[in-house]
Protein backbone atom coordinates (compact mmCIF):
# COMPACT_ATOMS: atom_id res chain seq x y z
CA UNK A 1 0.00 0.00 0.00
CA UNK A 2 1.36 3.36 -0.93
CA UNK A 3 1.87 5.25 2.27
CA UNK A 4 1.10 8.41 1.24
CA UNK A 5 -2.68 7.11 1.40
CA UNK A 6 -2.46 5.13 4.43
CA UNK A 7 -5.60 6.05 6.50
CA UNK A 8 -3.71 6.79 9.80
CA UNK A 9 -1.07 9.48 8.00
CA UNK A 10 -2.01 12.98 6.74
CA UNK A 11 -3.03 12.68 3.23
CA UNK A 12 -1.07 13.77 0.87
CA UNK A 13 -0.37 13.05 -2.84
CA UNK A 14 3.23 12.72 -4.36
CA UNK A 15 4.31 14.15 -7.46
CA UNK A 16 7.52 12.74 -7.63
CA UNK A 17 10.17 11.22 -5.62
CA UNK A 18 10.43 14.01 -2.57
CA UNK A 19 9.25 11.29 0.07
CA UNK A 20 12.05 9.21 -0.75
CA UNK A 21 14.41 12.14 -0.66
CA UNK A 22 13.02 13.36 2.72
CA UNK A 23 13.52 10.23 4.60
CA UNK A 24 16.49 9.11 2.89
CA UNK A 25 17.64 12.93 3.90
CA UNK A 26 16.25 12.20 7.42
CA UNK A 27 17.89 8.88 7.75
CA UNK A 28 21.38 10.59 7.21
CA UNK A 29 20.96 13.65 9.28
CA UNK A 30 20.51 16.46 6.79
CA UNK A 31 18.10 19.46 6.73
CA UNK A 32 16.19 20.29 4.12
CA UNK A 33 14.88 22.88 1.95
CA UNK A 34 11.11 23.40 0.35
CA UNK A 35 10.84 26.12 -2.12
CA UNK A 36 7.06 26.84 -3.56
CA UNK A 37 4.20 29.07 -3.79
CA UNK A 38 2.07 29.24 -0.90
CA UNK A 39 -0.52 26.72 -0.49
CA UNK A 40 0.91 24.11 -2.76
CA UNK A 41 1.29 21.44 0.13
CA UNK A 42 4.73 22.14 1.36
CA UNK A 43 3.19 22.11 5.49
CA UNK A 44 1.38 19.17 4.62
CA UNK A 45 3.89 17.20 3.47
CA UNK A 46 5.81 17.87 6.17
CA UNK A 47 2.56 16.79 8.49
CA UNK A 48 3.15 13.24 6.25
CA UNK A 49 6.57 12.32 6.41
CA UNK A 50 6.33 13.42 10.44
CA UNK A 51 3.75 10.98 10.89
CA UNK A 52 5.42 8.38 8.44
CA UNK A 53 8.51 8.93 10.09
CA UNK A 54 7.15 8.41 13.76
CA UNK A 55 9.10 11.89 14.96
CA UNK A 56 7.47 14.67 16.71
CA UNK A 57 6.87 17.73 14.26
CA UNK A 58 7.11 21.03 15.89
CA UNK A 59 6.21 24.10 13.32
CA UNK A 60 6.68 27.22 13.81
CA UNK A 61 4.99 30.15 11.57
CA UNK A 62 8.30 32.98 11.30
CA UNK A 63 7.52 36.54 11.04
CA UNK A 64 9.32 39.51 11.14
CA UNK A 65 9.80 39.36 15.27
CA UNK A 66 10.30 35.88 15.44
CA UNK A 67 14.17 35.76 17.24
CA UNK A 68 16.26 33.72 18.08
CA UNK A 69 15.17 33.41 21.53
CA UNK A 70 11.34 32.28 20.46
CA UNK A 71 13.64 29.34 18.85
CA UNK A 72 15.77 28.31 21.74
CA UNK A 73 13.78 29.42 24.95
CA UNK A 74 13.90 31.70 27.79
CA UNK A 75 13.95 32.28 31.51
CA UNK A 76 9.85 32.69 32.60
CA UNK A 77 8.31 33.43 35.86
CA UNK A 78 6.38 30.32 37.38
CA UNK A 79 4.96 29.85 40.41
CA UNK A 80 7.19 32.75 41.97
CA UNK A 81 10.20 31.53 40.78
CA UNK A 82 11.99 32.07 37.41
CA UNK A 83 12.63 28.92 35.00
CA UNK A 84 13.58 27.83 31.66
CA UNK A 85 10.91 26.73 29.40
CA UNK A 86 12.84 25.38 26.20
CA UNK A 87 11.53 26.74 22.45
CA UNK A 88 10.39 24.67 19.74
CA UNK A 89 13.94 24.25 17.80
CA UNK A 90 15.47 22.83 21.67
CA UNK A 91 12.49 20.90 22.13
CA UNK A 92 12.93 19.20 18.85
CA UNK A 93 16.60 18.57 19.35
CA UNK A 94 16.25 17.32 22.42
CA UNK A 95 13.66 15.01 21.93
CA UNK A 96 15.23 13.83 18.38
CA UNK A 97 12.12 15.48 16.26
CA UNK A 98 11.91 17.11 13.27
CA UNK A 99 11.73 21.29 13.45
CA UNK A 100 9.90 22.76 10.58
CA UNK A 101 10.18 26.52 9.66
CA UNK A 102 7.73 27.85 8.08
CA UNK A 103 8.73 30.73 5.49
CA UNK A 104 11.77 31.07 7.14
CA UNK A 105 13.01 34.34 5.15
CA UNK A 106 10.34 36.07 7.12
CA UNK A 107 12.55 35.55 10.61
CA UNK A 108 14.93 38.03 12.06
CA UNK A 109 18.67 37.55 10.83
CA UNK A 110 19.85 36.73 14.44
CA UNK A 111 17.74 32.67 13.59
CA UNK A 112 20.06 32.13 10.38
CA UNK A 113 23.19 32.31 13.05
CA UNK A 114 21.28 29.83 15.33
CA UNK A 115 20.44 27.05 12.53
CA UNK A 116 23.92 27.26 10.86
CA UNK A 117 25.47 25.26 13.26
CA UNK A 118 22.12 22.56 13.16
CA UNK A 119 23.07 22.19 9.86
CA UNK A 120 26.61 20.94 9.10
CA UNK A 121 28.48 18.32 10.75
CA UNK A 122 28.59 19.71 13.91
CA UNK A 123 24.59 19.17 14.60
CA UNK A 124 24.80 21.14 17.65
CA UNK A 125 22.48 23.73 19.10
CA UNK A 126 24.54 26.55 21.51
CA UNK A 127 22.05 27.35 24.27
CA UNK A 128 23.79 30.93 25.85
CA UNK A 129 21.68 31.53 28.78
CA UNK A 130 21.80 28.02 30.16
CA UNK A 131 25.75 27.46 29.23
CA UNK A 132 24.34 24.00 27.43
CA UNK A 133 25.57 22.78 23.90
CA UNK A 134 22.94 20.49 22.91
CA UNK A 135 24.28 17.21 20.15
CA UNK A 136 20.79 16.44 17.96
CA UNK A 137 20.67 12.97 18.20
CA UNK A 138 19.44 10.76 15.47
CA UNK A 139 16.13 11.36 14.15
CA UNK A 140 16.41 15.00 14.67
CA UNK A 141 15.84 16.71 10.97
CA UNK A 142 15.60 20.24 10.86
CA UNK A 143 13.02 21.46 7.89
CA UNK A 144 12.24 24.83 6.59
CA UNK A 145 10.37 26.48 3.99
CA UNK A 146 10.19 29.90 1.54
CA UNK A 147 7.97 30.72 -1.10
CA UNK A 148 10.89 32.17 -3.94
CA UNK A 149 8.41 34.59 -5.29
CA UNK A 150 8.31 36.79 -1.95
CA UNK A 151 11.84 37.24 -1.63
CA UNK A 152 13.29 40.85 -1.70
CA UNK A 153 16.47 42.87 -1.47
CA UNK A 154 15.83 42.81 2.59
CA UNK A 155 13.98 39.51 2.98
CA UNK A 156 16.00 36.81 1.15
CA UNK A 157 18.26 33.56 1.67
CA UNK A 158 22.00 34.00 1.48
CA UNK A 159 23.58 31.84 -0.89
CA UNK A 160 25.76 30.83 2.26
CA UNK A 161 22.15 29.42 3.83
CA UNK A 162 20.59 28.19 1.36
CA UNK A 163 23.55 25.57 0.38
CA UNK A 164 23.66 24.38 3.87
CA UNK A 165 20.54 22.52 3.03
CA UNK A 166 19.11 19.87 0.47
CA UNK A 167 16.35 21.58 -1.15
CA UNK A 168 13.01 20.70 -3.51
CA UNK A 169 10.97 22.83 -5.66
CA UNK A 170 7.28 22.51 -5.14
CA UNK A 171 4.48 23.86 -7.63
CA UNK A 172 1.34 22.92 -7.91
CA UNK A 173 0.00 19.79 -9.01
CA UNK A 174 -1.15 18.80 -12.39
CA UNK A 175 -4.70 19.13 -13.11
CA UNK A 176 -6.19 15.53 -12.63
CA UNK A 177 -3.99 15.48 -9.64
CA UNK A 178 -5.22 18.37 -8.12
CA UNK A 179 -8.87 17.30 -8.67
CA UNK A 180 -7.88 13.74 -7.01
CA UNK A 181 -6.95 16.12 -3.92
CA UNK A 182 -9.29 18.78 -3.49
CA UNK A 183 -11.74 15.96 -4.00
CA UNK A 184 -10.36 13.80 -1.04
CA UNK A 185 -9.93 16.80 1.16
CA UNK A 186 -13.67 18.32 0.69
CA UNK A 187 -16.03 15.44 -0.30
CA UNK A 188 -16.74 17.36 -3.09
CA UNK A 189 -17.88 15.32 -6.71
CA UNK A 190 -14.77 15.01 -9.08
CA UNK A 191 -16.85 16.75 -11.92
CA UNK A 192 -17.58 19.63 -9.73
CA UNK A 193 -14.19 19.85 -8.36
CA UNK A 194 -12.68 19.76 -12.07
CA UNK A 195 -14.46 23.61 -13.39
CA UNK A 196 -12.78 24.72 -10.03
CA UNK A 197 -9.46 23.52 -11.09
CA UNK A 198 -9.58 24.93 -14.79
CA UNK A 199 -10.63 28.52 -13.07
CA UNK A 200 -7.30 28.36 -11.09
CA UNK A 201 -5.16 27.16 -13.96
CA UNK A 202 -6.78 30.37 -16.06
CA UNK A 203 -5.67 32.17 -12.93
CA UNK A 204 -2.61 31.29 -12.52
CA UNK A 205 -1.78 31.64 -16.55
CA UNK A 206 -3.27 35.41 -16.47
CA UNK A 207 0.32 38.40 -17.11
CA UNK A 208 -0.94 41.48 -15.80
CA UNK A 209 -3.60 41.08 -13.59
CA UNK A 210 -2.38 42.76 -10.24
CA UNK A 211 -2.22 39.50 -7.95
CA UNK A 212 0.93 38.74 -5.94
CA UNK A 213 0.41 35.36 -6.77
CA UNK A 214 -1.73 32.58 -8.43
CA UNK A 215 -4.53 30.86 -6.31
CA UNK A 216 -3.40 27.78 -3.98
CA UNK A 217 -4.61 24.45 -4.05
CA UNK A 218 -5.63 25.33 -0.03
CA UNK A 219 -8.27 27.82 -1.38
CA UNK A 220 -9.40 25.62 -4.05
CA UNK A 221 -9.82 23.09 -1.13
CA UNK A 222 -11.99 25.97 0.94
CA UNK A 223 -14.34 26.70 -2.06
CA UNK A 224 -14.99 23.00 -2.10
CA UNK A 225 -15.78 22.63 1.12
CA UNK A 226 -18.20 25.51 1.09
CA UNK A 227 -19.68 24.38 -2.26
CA UNK A 228 -20.02 20.72 -0.24
CA UNK A 229 -21.56 22.23 2.31
CA UNK A 230 -24.73 23.86 -0.09
CA UNK A 231 -23.50 27.04 -0.63
CA UNK A 232 -24.07 28.09 -4.42
CA UNK A 233 -21.22 28.31 -6.81
CA UNK A 234 -20.83 32.67 -7.15
CA UNK A 235 -20.97 32.46 -2.65
CA UNK A 236 -18.19 30.04 -2.70
CA UNK A 237 -16.18 31.76 -5.06
CA UNK A 238 -16.31 35.07 -4.11
CA UNK A 239 -15.30 34.41 -0.29
CA UNK A 240 -12.68 31.18 -0.87
CA UNK A 241 -11.02 33.35 -4.27
CA UNK A 242 -11.72 36.45 -5.09
CA UNK A 243 -12.08 38.26 -1.83
CA UNK A 244 -8.28 36.16 -0.73
CA UNK A 245 -6.65 37.33 -3.91
CA UNK A 246 -6.82 40.70 -3.98
CA UNK A 247 -8.43 43.91 -2.35
CA UNK A 248 -8.70 45.93 -5.90
CA UNK A 249 -12.35 46.16 -7.42
CA UNK A 250 -11.25 46.37 -10.94
CA UNK A 251 -9.50 42.84 -10.24
CA UNK A 252 -12.13 41.34 -8.43
CA UNK A 253 -14.34 42.21 -11.82
CA UNK A 254 -11.78 40.53 -13.56
CA UNK A 255 -11.91 37.42 -12.15
CA UNK A 256 -16.02 37.60 -11.68
CA UNK A 257 -15.61 37.74 -15.44
CA UNK A 258 -13.20 34.98 -16.00
CA UNK A 259 -15.51 32.80 -13.25
CA UNK A 260 -18.89 33.85 -15.64
CA UNK A 261 -16.41 32.13 -18.27
CA UNK A 262 -16.07 28.66 -16.64
CA UNK A 263 -19.19 28.09 -15.09
CA UNK A 264 -21.44 30.05 -17.41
Amino acid sequence: MNMATTPSLPFYQPTARECDLFETAHDNGLPLLLKGPTGCGKTRFVEHMAARLGRPLYTVACHDDLSAADLIGRYLLKGGETVWVDGPLTRAVREGGICYLDEVVEARKDVTVVLHPLTDTRRTLMIDRTGEELVAPEGFMLVASYNPGYQNVLKRLKPSTRQRFLSISFDFPDEQTEIAVIARESGLEPDRVAPLVRLAGRIRALSGMDLEEGVSTRLLIYAALLMAGGMNVDQALEAAIIQPLSDEPDVGVALRDLIATIYG
